[in-house]
């Protein structure tokens, strides 16, 4: 298994940086490509989660950065979603400085904005703590994990 999950993650190194690399002309408004294909599912499974019943105390703030991060998450998945890979994500904890700030999958802003190129604009959630604020692309802190 370990052997298996460092190929994968191998693999999803090479292929990050090399997807700079394809034609840029490409239909973005094409719906029915692999990545259009994978942005309808994350609608619809996100209109299910939407739909749960609200979390009570102690939890204040619940951040859904794949509505008001939108965006930069649609650049990330047009980007790198274009052709089938072998990937293994191992959970999908967004933390106060990842993809609660970028809407990319263990994107804190620097790796998001600079090394993986990704743009768009990022909104302010409905409900944001106080001590969480959403900076988007622009946030300096670094997720710790």
């Amino acid at each position: 298994m370990e052997e298996s999950v460092a190929e994968t993650a191998g693999m999803v190194t090479e292929l990050m940086p090399a997807a700079e690399e394809e034609d840029e002309d490409d239909d973005d408004d094409n719906h029915d490509d692999l990545a259009g294909r994978f942005l309808r599912l994350e609608q619809e499974q996100n209109a299910l989660l939407q739909a749960l019943p609200p979390f009570g105390e102690p939890v204040s703030h619940v951040y859904h950065p794949l509505d008001y991060a939108w965006e930069p998450h649609c650049d990330f998945v047009r980007r790198y979603c274009r052709t089938p890979k072998r990937v293994l994500f191992l959970g999908m904890n967004p933390g106060p400085f990842g993809m609660a700030q970028t809407g990319v999958p263990f994107g804190e802003a620097w790796h998001v904005r600079e090394w993986l190129r990704v743009v768009g604009g990022v909104k302010k959630p409905p409900s944001e703590h106080p001590k969480r604020p959403v900076l988007g692309l622009a946030c300096r802190r670094a997720e710790v994990s």
